[in-house]
């Protein structure tokens, strides 16, 4: 089925009236799950950083439930906005405002109540910089990358990836109610990284990317100078992990997973450069799945550090 043909078919409105689960399901996608997951990952072993071992298990969970509802609001104001070119994309045409499970109206009323929500709750739960950095990251993805620059310049992922930084900020914040140079790190290494995890991503739907006009670096670009650009960002988001080993005083387990992942991360985007280079399949999603591995498994890193005598 090509792509016009699956889009038709999910354009189609339910030819009955779905069953709870089923919108309860819907709503759910609305907040991209899967998004969801890296900012736990990114949350939870900041708070531990933060603390220097284990926050409340009430503060954990507060920040969690904010955080998660900001970052879901964030995703479904996205897909409110970009419901006419996910109807036209194979990747994206089954999310609910394609399918017709959910309205724009109602779409629109849900992100809202969670923006609401999730600011209105961190600032109870926890305080006021987190909840501010909560909304303010709720609007750079959502004015800032989806309505003014997703559209516009190649360079969109780079600058818009900016809202996913927040979360180092968010659970720092909770914690201390204050700002130090670790979560700053932190901000610019998710900044760094978020490039070299995307642009792969964009390279594997090109096509796709190219017939609704989104000029993400992947589509605009040959894969050599694609590659070239997740070489010099994955190296620069290393250089940066390595910055937090002497300002936070991290030990051995950091220090090591710094350097070993990272190392792997880099060969791998030297990889896809390579293969780029020589005209075979670049197979750039090796890279997108490592970006993520190579996120989490520093981050569980920071985590464990803290908790260990060195």
């Amino acid at each position: 089925m090509d792509i016009s043909t699956a889009s038709a078919a999910a354009v189609a409105a339910p030819t009955r009236r779905p069953s709870l689960g089923r919108t309860i399901r819907a709503y759910v996608a609305l907040t991209k799950p899967r998004v969801l997951e890296l900012l736990l990952v990114t949350t939870v072993p900041v708070m531990i950083l933060a603390q220097g071992g284990f926050p409340s298990l009430w503060l954990v969970l507060a920040t969690v439930i904010g955080g998660s509802a900001s970052a879901g609001s964030a995703a479904a104001f996205n897909m409110y906005l970009d419901r006419d070119i996910d109807a036209h994309m194979q990747r994206t045409v089954n999310r609910p405002l394609v399918t017709g499970e959910v309205s724009p109206r109602g779409a629109l009323i849900f992100a809202w109540s969670l923006a609401v929500f999730s600011t209105v709750w961190l600032w109870i739960t926890t305080n006021w910089l987190a909840a501010t950095f909560s909304a303010i990251a709720i609007f750079f993805y959502v004015v800032i990358y989806t309505m003014i620059l997703k559209r516009r310049t190649e360079q969109n992922i780079v600058w818009g990836g900016i809202a996913g930084c927040f979360p180092v900020l968010i659970g720092w914040t909770a914690v201390t109610g204050s700002l130090a140079w670790p979560p700053v790190i932190l901000f610019v290494l998710v900044f760094l990284w978020t490039p070299p995890h995307y642009w792969p991503l964009s390279m594997k739907y090109k096509d796709q990317y190219d017939e609704v006009d989104v000029p993400m670096l992947g589509a605009t670009r040959n894969g050599s100078q694609v590659g070239l650009q997740v070489i010099l960002y994955a190296w620069a988001t290393v250089a940066c992990s390595l910055l937090l080993i002497p300002v936070a005083g991290m030990g051995l387990v950091y220090t090591a997973s710094s350097v070993v992942f990272g190392g792997w991360f880099i060969y791998e985007s030297h990889r896809l450069y390579n293969r780029a280079v020589r005209g075979t399949e670049p197979r750039p999603m090796r890279v997108f799945h490592a970006s993520i591995t190579y996120l989490t498994l520093l981050f569980v890193a920071i985590a464990v550090d803290p908790l260990l005598p060195f």
